[in-house]
């Protein structure tokens, strides 16, 4: 379909510094360019005439006549999705990526891609309207599940039942008219983390995301790194034991089996019915059933099994880290989607695990730290997907 974008290289570079940096003098962009004047005036000029680029005000002065700050238009807006733990999140951003609006809601993915996509299109399509946009400069989708980047479909999805090859990329670009790309959650993340989140300093890092679907996203030499068929970071099923748990992709013992949400709501109805808990028993007689928000809670309250769940499946993680950091040698691990309150818990003890398994030279001056984003991470990476295509040249 027609997109408005830039149309030469040096556009889509001018962009994308302003996107990743914010406002900045055209002096300043010139020389980062390393244009003559009268030629980064007309690549400026173009933009502004595209709506891609606007005028901010005056520079502040370095001595001589002043410059005046560039940033991206007020009409490049994207939206962003994120689905996934029972929840479907939509925002939309400006050309920076920064969040201006956000709708969030219960979803059942089981109900089907037809009516989770249609409700996806409902409430980007009411977002648009109350920020009075005739349309979206483009639409990122972060699921969770493995996804095939060139069609954007999710494959083999054991989080998503029923969505094998949906076409949800070409789905939503027909009903909104602008351009989509889809990737799965754990990526989208490490993108939203290497924009504007702790993982932003760093060129080589790891994000791993917890929760439902476990993920991880690799951020190396300063991008994302899908692999040769984007089948990169699917570290949930690692298999640990060959007698384990059933996982949801059908076979035993992977680390979602062990350490995702449905694994911890499962051992604690166990210590429950054992008597092992009484406040995951007390819960459980008044809900009827559990929650990894219930576990959280009683492991903060101090219950001993709650507790001692959490630290099980935070070491069982970080087995499975010591093998990548090992590997990857990545500069920063980041850790997100930890229930609230836990954190801290899962930290020190993947910690424990990581630094006393791995070698010296990997881990020498490597943190693993929680992300500060929270699933902000996720939206603002969605939007980051999209806008590398439309900030692209054509």
């Amino acid at each position: 379909m027609p997109m408005v974008g830039p149309e030469t290289a040096d556009q889509a570079r001018l962009l994308r510094l302003l996107r990743d940096d914010g406002p900045r003098s055209r002096v300043e962009l010139a020389d980062l360019l390393g244009l003559p004047r009268a030629r980064f005036a007309a690549e400026v000029d173009r933009l502004t005439t595209l709506g891609l680029v606007e005028t901010a005000g005056p520079a502040a002065s370095r001595g001589g006549r002043r410059s005046s700050l560039l940033r991206i238009g007020a009409q490049v807006r994207f939206g962003a999705v994120l689905v996934g733990d029972g929840v479907l999140r939509v925002a939309l951003t400006d050309g920076e990526l920064n969040p201006l609006a956000r709708h969030d809601e219960p979803v059942d993915v089981r109900l089907g891609p037809d009516v989770v996509v249609g409700r996806i299109v409902e409430l980007l399509g009411k977002l648009r309207v109350e920020a009075g946009l005739s349309s979206l400069t483009g639409v990122g989708v972060a699921l969770p599940a493995p996804v095939e980047v060139r069609d954007g479909t999710p494959v083999s999805a054991p989080a998503l039942a029923g969505w094998h090859r949906f076409p949800v990329r070409d789905t939503l670009a027909a009903e909104l008219g602008c351009p989509v790309q889809v990737d799965n959650d754990a990526n989208a993340m490490a993108l939203g983390e290497r924009h504007a989140g702790t993982g932003r300093p760093f060129d080589d890092f790891l994000y791993v995301k917890l929760g439902e679907a476990i993920g991880c996203g690799l951020v190396l030499a300063g991008a994302l790194y899908r692999g040769a068929a984007s089948g990169a970071g699917d570290i949930g099923h690692f298999q640990l034991t060959e007698d384990g748990p059933l996982c949801g992709c059908g076979n035993n013992g992977c680390v979602e089996a062990y350490c995702g949400d449905v694994a911890l709501v499962r051992e604690a109805v166990s210590a429950a019915r054992a008597g092992r808990s009484t406040a995951l028993a007390d819960r459980l007689a008044a809900a009827g059933t559990l929650s990894v928000a219930d576990v959280a809670a009683a492991a903060t309250e101090g219950d001993p099994a709650a507790q001692t769940l959490v630290r099980d499946a935070a070491r069982r993680l970080g087995r499975v880290l010591v093998g990548l950091v090992s590997f990857v040698n990545p500069a920063i691990v980041i850790i997100g989607g930890a229930p609230g309150g836990i954190g801290p818990v899962l930290l020190a003890e993947i910690r424990g695990v990581v630094y006393r398994r791995s070698t010296p030279l990997a881990t020498g001056s490597m943190p693993i730290v929680l992300s500060d984003l929270g699933d902000t991470a996720g939206l603002v990476g969605a939007a980051r997907l999209v806008s590398d295509q439309v900030y692209a040249a054509r």
